[in-house]
């Protein structure tokens, strides 16, 4: 299985795609995505959305796990974040890639083994779990691999717990149509 880990966000959109293997999970692309924050928003919007497509186009993952809004203080924030991660989770879907939405507490449960570990003990496992040497940056990219590999250590349990039980709620997925 091959996964891109999104981090959405307007002026820094993170990302990290990892692939599963026999030898453990492996790091193929690791960046950010940045606009202009002196560009119109509409202008913003139009060149996050090229460059996802252009991502999803070089790269065919065949999941792509992003960040579910969860809260922000500052509501400007808020805004720019669920856009981004609109036009993530919609070019995604267009792409044919299955979508995958995660809670930070999710991803680092997942990554960490504790849902409430810090940004630091989350991008050191990241590290060491993808046997990297340094840990991959900036924040953006490692929060977005983090993704990816959350959504490899979920996926397998979340296809056996059946539907209705109140536990296959832990991953919320669309499936897209090949075109």
């Amino acid at each position: 299985m091959f996964v891109l880990g999104i981090d959405p966000g307007l002026s820094r959109c993170g990302y990290g795609a990892v692939r599963s293997t026999s030898a453990g999970p492996r790091a193929q692309a690791v960046g950010v995505l940045r606009t202009d924050p002196h560009e119109p928003l509409p202008v913003r919007l139009a060149d996050l959305q090229r460059d996802l497509r252009q991502l999803l186009a070089e790269l065919r993952p065949d999941v792509v796990a992003v960040e579910r809004v969860f809260f922000q203080v500052n509501v400007r924030t808020a805004m720019s974040v669920g856009q981004a991660s609109g036009l993530a989770m919609a070019e995604a879907v267009s792409a044919g890639c299955e979508v995958a939405q995660y809670s930070p507490n999710e991803v680092k449960l997942a990554v960490a083994g504790d849902g409430s570990a810090d940004k630091t003990q989350v991008k050191s496992m990241v590290a060491r779990l993808l046997g990297l040497r340094e840990i991959p940056g900036p924040a953006d990219a490692a929060d977005a691999t983090a993704l990816a590999l959350c959504h490899l250590a979920r996926y397998p349990m979340s296809r056996r717990l059946p539907a209705g039980t109140g536990l296959d709620h832990a991953m919320d997925t669309t499936r897209g149509a090949r075109v």
